[in-house]
């Protein structure tokens, strides 16, 4: 059975006091010299869980043979009790641990005439030997304790990442599906007022469904697709979307007015996306709380930036989809402008209407966090 813990500290004490004891009696010492001598081999057993009173232990006993005059007995214990000393003291105690023993050594020499340099350096070596033993443990210690935290950091940077992937998709799924069943909502409920009365009107009305439910099941598969393969790349839209996005607002009786100004060629692909999404929300807001009233989009590229601003008139009456919002169409809207460096505002016009006006930068240099 394989010894650990306590019953390897006593096992080592046993054994270390069994050869004190055993050196002494072959030497011919007397009793009480034997006796003490098995303290400081049993001192031993302590060194693991208390290095210092280990050490301490084995001096004093050590003292007291010097006293009778049978240290040389068991002077070699002493250069293992300094490697216990080295190996599990801390610095001070072992310091100081080194010092006592080898102070204690040296006397065994000078009262023996002995050559003091092995009673030196055997104590010195065998505690630096302990000493090398105690620090790489240390530093292997340490390292482990840094791996286990890097792990811990890493599973928290993963969840973290899951859950921006979670956002970045309610984001998208959020700006393909609400614009296309707002305007099918609305649409659907002209065609049910008009279905009796203006055939011509009401098949109109839901033609916009239908186109409005095609564009959304082709920006649907274009996410599927890059969700489904890492390889995939996302045809970001250009500006001339917005001139579709008018068109589809303007068939579900919004009087949308665009205007196209400034330089707006060679935009990045992230500036157009962002550009098209606030066009986007903006009409998708108009249509669920002004449905019926005049919207202003105005898009003008200047040196530095591109301006998007969509601002709609009041409400004539209370919109059909009014309680329908979440509210996560702005927040996603602020974190896509914010990504690309720009900054977005929305709120209430003076005259009681609605504006959202994005400036954006023409240039991304960096991920806004």
């Amino acid at each position: 059975m394989r010894l650990t813990g306590r019953r390897l500290d006593v096992a080592v004490g046993l054994v270390g006091a069994a050869i004190a004891v055993a050196t002494s009696v072959i030497a011919g010492a007397g009793p009480l010299q034997s006796l003490v001598a098995g303290f400081v081999g049993g001192a031993l057993g302590l060194a693991r869980a208390r290095p210092t009173t280990a050490w301490i232990v084995a001096a004093g006993a050590f003292t007291a043979l010097d006293a009778m005059g049978g240290n040389v007995l068991v002077s070699d214990m002493v250069a293992v009790t300094a490697f216990a000393a080295g190996r599990w003291a801390e610095r001070t105690s072992a310091i100081v641990g080194l010092v006592v023993l080898t102070s204690l050594s040296l006397i065994c020499a000078v009262t023996t005439s002995s050559s003091a340099v092995p009673y030196f350096l055997v104590p010195l070596l065998t505690w630096l030997v302990g000493r090398a033993l105690y620090e790489r443990e240390r530093v292997a210690r340490r390292l482990s304790e840094r791996a286990r935290e890097l792990e811990e950091e890493q599973d928290a940077y993963a969840e973290l990442s899951v859950n921006y992937e979670r956002a970045r998709i309610a984001t998208e799924l959020h700006d393909i599906v609400a614009h296309a069943i707002t305007v099918m909502v609305v649409q659907a409920s002209a065609g049910q007022r008009l279905a009796a009365t203006n055939p011509e009107l009401t098949a109109e009305a839901f033609g916009a469904i239908a186109g409005a439910a095609h564009q959304a099941e082709d920006d649907m598969s274009r996410l599927v697709t890059l969700l489904a393969d890492d390889q995939a790349t996302a045809h970001a839209p250009d500006l001339e979307l917005i001139k579709e996005l008018v068109a589809r607002a303007s068939g579900t009786g919004l009087g949308v007015n665009l205007s196209l100004e400034g330089d707006r060629e060679g935009l990045p692909s992230e500036v157009t996306q962002a550009a098209t999404r606030v066009v986007q929300e903006g009409l998708t807001n108009a249509l669920r709380y002004a449905s019926g009233t005049r919207v202003r989009v105005l898009v003008r590229g200047d040196h530095d930036a591109l301006i998007v601003e969509v601002a709609n008139e009041p409400a004539p009456t209370s919109a059909v989809l009014a309680c329908h919002g979440t509210g996560n169409g702005l927040r996603g809207l602020h974190e896509r402008v914010s990504t690309c460096g720009g900054q977005l505002e929305a709120g209430p016009t003076t005259d009681g209407g609605w504006r959202i006006r994005a400036r954006i930068p023409r240039h991304v240099t960096a991920t806004a966090t």
